[in-house]
């Protein structure tokens, strides 16, 4: 799995969240296990 640029990856064991601002080849890790992609915030209504 690549890394995607501008994406939120974040660990399950413990909460680590991080920013990817390189895309590449390989996958974030932490606590040995690799980082889930975190999912996408709704941003506020502008009524």
């Amino acid at each position: 799995m690549a890394n995607e640029l501008g994406k939120r990856y974040q660990c399950v064991t413990c909460g680590t969240v991080v920013l990817c601002t390189k895309a590449g080849e390989g996958s974030a890790t932490c606590c040995e296990k690799d980082m889930a992609l975190q999912d996408a915030r709704r941003l506020p209504s502008s009524d």
